[in-house]
């Protein structure tokens, strides 16, 4: 050691001590005992004690370079890794292979036992697997490997011998639960042998559970051949045809000839089960000619179809036609059958037109019900049992409708508007948690109803494998995984949903945001279930370093969780996080981040950030509006410099400019949102009012002259607001006070163009858009869970909206005047006039039009005579010499002429 050795803590010392003796006894495998790795677990917990992890660490990895098979080197940095959660467990396996290899069992339990101290691990688990079972202790052997296959979802011979094990203590149902986990890993393995063999034990427990079957069928078409899926069908049969469940066997051999069309043996076999379910049919034989279903020249999905159309038509059954609607079948005589049909009584037609004509429905078909049952009775049943209502829409539909669907067939012949609202809240709950509704595979909204009850593991997976977007899968995974009272995450099923955003860590090129959402998904599972890591932590730190545009990659990250644990990830992981901080806060408003800023001393540059908001507030508006609603206070504007009137102003021109935008259908949600915020700011927590009870008179002259400008607000909020500037300043003279028709409340001047424009878009709102959104809630409250549904969302905004519209355009309309051009009085400025005037300051003509509010644009030179600035016109004729100011700008004319304006 160096000359400074007298400065090593005594804990290392001892280390290096024993790592010697070591070497210099060249110590026997033989000569170690459990006893000898309790000693080292003493200097363990020294080393811990002291936190000199690192420092051991390195001796030890020293004394590797050159003693690779030291015991004492191995375990101590084995053991030091693991307590760092680190990946590389090498070490110590090594070492357990060292110890079984001579047949030491009793230490090699005590070091897998050590190595599952720190989570599960498969290889410790299968080592001490192996200990027990050479100790011939049979029922912990078993233990071990039912947490062993619970992290190694690769393994299906030690799954199988557990279902064997359970069967033999008659422990059935946890026998098959076993033997289909083995099943579907014994596909994924492609051993097809063992396969059939699990299989054929699946059929004797449970032939019944044809979903699961026709599940792994298809799992065996894909990964291995159609004819093994075939051969698997063909052992299935023989059970069903045996118990004569016709259904389920036709259904099977349809399976079979979907696969292969040209088996002879699964096309005499369907004809065979379809003479012995309709054995009854007074048609059956001669339907089977017609169709030629024996025939091998005919296809045999045409020959299918054909034959169950035809067998279809017999006396009593119900049919359905396009322009007559339902009808109940009466008879059938030769080539020709007679139809009930309600407005068509005792029609006949030949066999041949009604196949093409008409459409076969079950007795139980919610068309057949809504024609041949009471309605009142029908609507209290609906009611009263809404999985009986669900199953049999579902079934009417070819046994696949989304809500929309089942809504179309209710409403309203069955149910009113009104009633579907509470009704389908609770058909959605249903569907939802009812294991008797499952999802098609490809269409995640819509539900099927299922033979046999669904799990909610399946209903997720189904969901999982129909939806298409990357973060609603996120989704799916994050409320599966930690919002389930009964989730379970060593399943087959979840295992490939979390190997489906593996992939995208394994695989990629450049870090973006499906990247990165994956691996915060992953670190979350992975905390919480650390056994399902086959691969260790996430490096955070290497895919930070990889990300060229953090800002851009956060936007794209839609979910509001990951982008708060990518954020505590950047402070943990990147050594520049304060800058990065500072670049994502317009995009993350969180006071976190401002603390942890404060807190890193980034003050100056966090008012250098607040200072670049305030000034292009229209830029950030988002961020200046949450800095003012939730973190700005007094200090806070003295600190920067800035005066609250300039936050005023700012505020009322975003209320101007949001209102604008919504107007042309700019981001309205987004400006519908900050607009309802401004709002709340200026008006529900009297913003406005405060700064109006303490400011002076000049900044409040700039602010409500601002304010009166605004078309957006409604007047009567505008003249509640002079209130209290009169208070303070009794002989303050507002803008259009001069104008009698305002002061006295009784409305104000508009054109009838202007008026009739009005009424029409109150028509509009009243009797096209109210009732498109009224639908558009219905479409959207069908669609599912309110609380995550972005179509409710937006529905109910626009519908606010639009009321709010409503009663806006009847108060105003209500208030207006309106004024012809024969009603003016051209000898003076007044609403309805052109004047022109000589600027004294620019020796120029100008010419404007002085009309009302509705008509006001500044930029056509068209004025309201309710602005500052046409009220400082009002009542003054040719000759006049004019002076005002607005906004602290004087204006200074000589009225030159009046005239009538063309309006």
């Amino acid at each position: 050691m160096s000359e400074n050795i007298t400065t090593i803590p005594n804990i290392l010392k001892m280390v290096n001590e024993a790592l010697n003796e070591e070497k210099w006894t060249r110590a026997t495998l033989n000569n170690y005992t459990i006893h000898n790795f309790k000693e080292l677990d003493g200097m363990l917990q020294e080393i811990f004690g002291e936190n000199l992890q690192d420092e051991a660490k390195t001796l030890c990895e020293e004394h590797l370079r050159h003693t690779k098979n030291s015991i004492i080197a191995l375990y101590l940095s084995g053991v030091i890794s693991l307590s760092q959660q680190q990946i590389d467990d090498s070490h110590l396996i090594m070492l357990i292979g060292i110890f079984s290899d001579n047949h030491k069992w009793g230490i090699v339990e005590y070091l897998a036992s050590r190595v599952l101290q720190y989570g599960e691990n498969k290889e410790a688990l299968r080592v001490l697997a192996e200990c027990y079972d050479n100790e011939n202790e049979v029922d912990k052997k078993y233990d071990i490997w039912e947490r062993l296959i619970r992290v190694d979802f690769e393994e299906a011979d030690i799954v199988r011998s557990l279902a064997e094990r359970k069967e033999e203590l008659g422990q059935t149902e946890e026998a098959v639960d076993y033997y289909k986990r083995a099943l579907h890993r014994y596909i994924n393995k492609k051993l097809f042998n063992n396969i059939r063999e699990v299989w054929n034990k699946l059929i004797v427990y449970h032939p019944e559970e044809t979903e699961f079957f026709f599940h792994a069928e298809r799992k065996v078409a894909k990964i291995l051949s159609d004819e093994r899926a075939v051969q698997l069908l063909e052992d299935l049969y023989p059970h069903h045809k045996k118990k004569k469940s016709w259904d389920t066997a036709i259904g099977i051999l349809k399976r079979i000839l979907e696969y292969d069309a040209k088996n002879s043996w699964a096309r005499k076999e369907i004809a065979e089960c379809y003479r012995e379910k309709y054995h009854d049919h007074s048609q059956v034989e001669e339907y089977v000619r017609l169709s030629n279903l024996t025939q091998s020249w005919r296809n045999v999905h045409d020959a299918i179809a054909d034959f169950e159309k035809h067998i279809s038509f017999d006396s009593g059954n119900f049919v359905f036609h396009r322009e007559w609607g339902v009808g109940q079948i009466k008879k059938i005589k030769n080539d020709y059958i007679e139809i009930d049909f309600l407005k068509k009584r005792r029609h006949k037609m030949t066999l041949k037109m009604a196949v093409n004509a008409l459409l076969i429905l079950s007795k139980q078909h919610i068309w057949v019900l809504k024609s041949a049952t009471n309605k009142e009775k029908l609507r209290k049943k609906v009611k009263e049992d809404i999985p009986w209502a669900l199953k049999t829409v579902i079934r009417s539909l070819d046994n696949a409708a989304d809500m929309k669907k089942i809504k179309a067939e209710l409403v309203p012949s069955i149910l009113t508007p009104g009633e579907w609202t509470g009704w389908s809240t609770a058909a959605r709950r249903i569907l939802r948690e009812d294991n008797y509704f499952g999802n098609l595979p490809d269409k995640a909204d819509y539900f099927v109803v299922r033979e046999q009850p669904v799990s909610l593991e399946e209903k997720t997976f189904n969901r999982f494998k129909a939806e298409k977007d990357f973060f609603a899968r996120i989704q799916i995974v994050d409320e599966y995984a930690f919002n389930t009272k009964s989730f379970e995450p060593t399943t087959e099923s979840f295992a490939e949903m979390v190997e489906y955003f593996a992939a995208f860590l394994r695989s990629y090129q450049i870090v973006n945001e499906y990247v990165m959402a994956s691996a915060l998904l992953l670190n979350k599972i992975f905390s919480r279930y650390p056994f399902l890591s086959r691969s260790g932590a996430v490096d955070f730190a290497e895919l930070i370093e990889q990300i060229d545009d953090m800002e851009g990659l956060f936007q794209k990250i839609s979910s509001a969780d990951l982008r708060r644990e990518l954020l505590v990830q950047i402070k943990k992981n990147s050594g520049n996080w304060k800058d990065v901080y500072l670049a994502l806060f317009p995009h993350a408003l969180s006071r976190s981040i401002l603390d942890d800023l404060m807190t890193g001393g980034y003050g100056k540059r966090l008012e250098e950030l607040f200072l670049r908001t305030i000034n292009g507030y229209r830029e950030y508006r988002e961020c200046f509006v949450w800095l003012v609603r939730n973190f700005f206070d007094d200090d806070w504007y003295v600190r920067l410099g800035v005066k609250y009137e300039k936050v005023l102003l700012n505020m009322i021109h975003l209320l101007d400019i949001t209102y604008r935008e919504i107007e042309n259908r700019k981001d309205a949600v987004p400006n519908r949102r900050l607009n309802r915020q401004v709002q709340t700011y200026l008006f529900d927590e009297k913003r406005l009012e405060g700064f109006l009870f303490t400011a002076d008179q000049d900044s409040i002259m700039r602010v409500y002259s601002l304010f009166w400008d605004l078309d957006s607000v409604d007047d009567a909020i505008k003249l509640d607001m002079r209130t209290p500037i009169l208070k303070r300043f009794p002989d303050y003279r507002f803008a259009g006070e001069d104008v009698k028709e305002v002061a006295a409340g009784r409305g104000f001047f508009v054109a009838p163009a202007s008026y009739e424009t009005k009424q029409k878009a109150l028509q509009q709102i009243l009797e096209v858009d109210i009732p498109e959104n009224s639908r558009e809630i219905g479409e959207a409250i069908a669609l599912g869970d309110l609380r995550e549904n972005a179509e409710y969302r937006a529905a109910k905004e626009k519908q606010d909206q639009y009321n709010t519209a409503v009663g806006k355009l009847r108060e105003e309309l209500e208030n207006a005047q309106i004024v012809h051009p024969r009603d003016v009085d051209g000898s003076r400025i007044s609403f309805g006039t052109v004047a022109a005037l000589y600027n004294r300051d620019t020796e120029e003509t100008e010419r404007y039009t002085i009309l009302g509010p509705w008509e006001s644009d500044p930029e056509k030179k068209i004025i309201s005579y309710l602005s500052p600035f046409g009220n400082g016109l009002l009542n003054h004729g040719a000759g006049d010499e004019v002076s005002f100011t607005v906004n602290e700008k004087s204006y200074n004319f000589r009225v030159e002429a009046v005239e009538v304006a063309d309006f």
